[in-house]
Formats: C-alpha cells, structure tokens, sequence
C-alpha cells in the first residue's frame, strides 16, 4: 500500500500558490483494508474514503472505461494491480495528473510540470474525450490561470462539441463549473475558450447570442454587446463581488440579443425580455433561487437604475417595490453592485464617478425607517394600510432626494 497526494495540490504547490484541498491516491490496497484503518467510505460511484483523522480525501487507484454518454457513463475498475500512471492516465489535463509521494518526490509521468512552466493547458491523452465536464474544467482552468490551450486539446474539444458528446452535460454539473469560473479572476477566459471550441452556443446560447450584436456608439466605445459583458464580468471579479454580483454581470443584457435588427442599436426594451430570458436559462441550468433572482432582477432593473438620478420619486418608489428593496436590502445592493458593473464595463470608464448607487441605497435606507405597524395601528382595512404605507414611503424618497439636492 502506497499513498500519493495527486491532482491540485500538487499542481498549486508547483506554482506556489496555497494548497487548500489535499486528495490522495492509494495504490495496493482493497476497501477492505482501508476500513480496517479506520477510514469512512463517501464514495457511491468509485472507492473513495476520508482518513479518520484529518477528514482529507483518499481514493483507490482505478481505471475508467467509457460505457454511455456523458460524465457519468463510464464503468470503474479499482484494484490493487492497479498502477500509480495507470490512475494519472485516466486524468484530463497534464498540469492535473502530477502526483508526490511521501518523500516529496514528484512523478510526473505526461510532463505536466513542463506544461505548467510554459502555461499550457494539454489533454493527458485521447480518453480525454470520452467525459464532456472535461470541455468546462479546461475552459476554467484558462480562467483560473491564463494559460494557453494545445492545438491538439482544442481540435478535441471541438470534436466533443461536434459529435453531440457535450449535449449530454448535467445541468446541476455545468453551474457548478460555471460558478468557479465566475469565481476565478478572469472569468472572460472561461467563456473565450467556450467559444473557440463552439461549446458556448450549445451551453449558453443566450449568451453566445450577443457576440457581434451592436450597441450605440455614444454609450458603448466597445460597441459589441459581447465584448461589454466580458468586460463587466471581468470588472465584477477585480472587485472581488459575490457570485450573485458576477453571474447578474454575466447575464445582464441577454435581452440584447432578442430586439428585432431593424431596432439595432438601439435595443428599447431589452431589460424586460433579458429577465425572461435570465428566468428560463436559470431554469435549465438549476441555477439556485438567490442568484437567478439578483441575475433576473438586474436584468430587468439595470437601465432605471444607471438612470437614477433622473427618475421621479413615484418610479424611484415602484424601482424600490419592485426588486423588494424594502424587505431585503442585501439583495437590493447586490443587485446595484452588478448595475455599477454594467457601467463600468466599457473602455474608459472604471474610474468615472457611479453615484446612483449611493443615492438607491440611500434612499431605500429611508424608506425602510417608515414605521409601517405604527401606521397600520388602529387601522382595520389592509387595503387602506397598503395606500398608508405606500404614501408614507413616497413622502420619504421625496424627503431625502430634498435633502440630498443642492440649495441654492
């Protein structure tokens, strides 16, 4: 029995980054042994166990050999006879079959320490195919770290998209590798290599949609709607947003790419159709509530909220209602963190000055001290408290835009 820490960490400790999972490989050993030690078994596809002391991952060396579409259509083979480079072998990128022994010895049986001093991103060999996530790991390892992908792995990803392999991703699977994408620090990286191999028109279509649509120059210097949302996305990471900000960055103007062309490029009325369009990708994909409801509400709010400073109370009010600022103002500040994104995604201007943002917060601050039960006291018609609660708020967002302006 021999124990190897494989796959990431070894790979970030090469590129002396910080080393937060350690998994390792056991070759020579049964699950019967690895119980008699103590270890607890989580795996339900293949042998995997977690030591009883530290919790860190130990799998069984194996073997995979394709049997059906998609990720999960593969039958396992764990044995003792299984071989340290057999188990490297059946891994996606070289950078991540690397493995160390106890003594700190590196085996790096495909190079893979090489390709990460060049930063390229190469396929272990031609299994890589056979599992579709493998298209989405590499596009977010370009994200992660810039590298660049081998002619080779790039014709295969193509392939994979061609042969219909990547239509049989699991939705559940394709969030999960979109959202550290997202989390990484170039996120345009990931969508960029989506769309070398064509994998972004088969994933998010939506989104591969708005390449090539134009929008008014006065507005937009980098005039291709496409190119503004990498851009804004890109912003929302420097920034370090949450990932409800970034995927609301991500999908903000999908409404774009559904205006009539007579209407280009203009796009009246895009935020409306962007909301619907937000809704049925999040149904899809599975996308969890809290983030299709920032993603869809900033689509649809995202114009009235760059407008801000010129809205009237009454709309600044329906603005407020709307988005339900009143009852979750964490939400309601997420969803301007995205909208600052918009506006600062275009070539000159990250450093410009966004006060609707302040001013949004600002008055949903005071609207939210109206004492809503102290109104509704004494008073039995719940329609005549809504009108009550209605107008005292208004008569807050007048107030304070009074206080804000300047006197002469």
């Amino acid at each position: 029995m021999k124990v190897y820490a494989v796959g990431g960490s070894v790979r970030d400790q090469l590129l002396g980054l910080e080393v937060r999972d350690q998994d390792y490989v056991v070759v020579g050993s049964t699950p019967e042994e690895m119980l008699s030690l103590g270890f607890k078994p989580v795996g339900r596809d293949f042998p995997v166990f977690l030591h009883p002391e530290t919790g860190e991952e130990y799998a069984l060396a194996r073997t995979e050999r394709k049997s059906g579409r998609g990720y999960r259509g593969f039958v396992v083979h764990a044995a003792p006879d299984v071989s340290l480079e057999q188990d490297l072998e059946r891994r996606d990128l070289t950078i991540n079959a690397i493995a160390r022994d106890e003594n700190g010895n590196i085996i790096d049986p495909f190079s893979g320490a090489d390709d990460l001093r060049h930063g390229i991103l190469r396929h272990v060999g031609p299994a890589f195919v056979e599992d579709p996530v493998r298209v989405l790991r590499t596009a977010r390892f370009a994200a992660r770290f810039g590298f660049e992908l081998a002619g080779q792995t790039l014709e295969l990803m193509q392939q994979m998209v061609a042969n219909g392999e990547v239509d049989h991703l699991v939705a559940e699977r394709v969030w999960q590798e979109l959202s550290k994408g997202l989390m990484d620090s170039k996120p345009s990286r990931m969508f960029g290599v989506l769309r070398q191999c064509d994998a972004l028109k088969r994933i998010l279509p939506e989104l591969d949609a708005l390449f090539g649509v134009p929008q008014p120059e006065e507005h937009h210097p980098e005039i291709d709607t496409g190119a503004h949302v990498m851009m804004v996305v890109d912003y929302a990471a420097k920034q370090d947003y949450s990932l409800a900000v970034r995927f609301a960055a991500l999908t903000h103007d999908l409404g774009k790419a559904a205006t009539p062309r007579s209407e280009w490029p203009t796009h009246r009325g895009h935020e409306q159709k962007g909301a619907e369009l937000v809704r049925s990708l999040c149904a899809r994909l599975r996308v969890p509530g809290r983030y299709c409801d920032v993603a869809r509400l900033t689509a649809k709010y995202h114009g009235d909220v760059n407008r801000a400073q010129e809205l009237r109370p009454t709309t600044i009010f329906k603005l407020l209602k709307s988005t339900d600022a009143f009852r979750k103002p964490e939400r309601f500040d997420e969803i301007l963190l995205a909208a600052e994104c918009d506006f600062r995604g275009r070539p000159g201007y990250e450093k410009r000055a966004f006060p609707q943002r302040q001013l949004l917060s600002a008055l949903n601050r005071a609207v939210r001290k109206v004492d809503a039960g102290a109104i509704a006291s004494g008073v039995s018609d719940p329609a005549c408290i809504r009108e009550l609660v209605g107008e005292a708020r208004l008569q807050a967002i007048k107030q304070a835009l009074a206080a804000s302006s300047p006197q002469d």
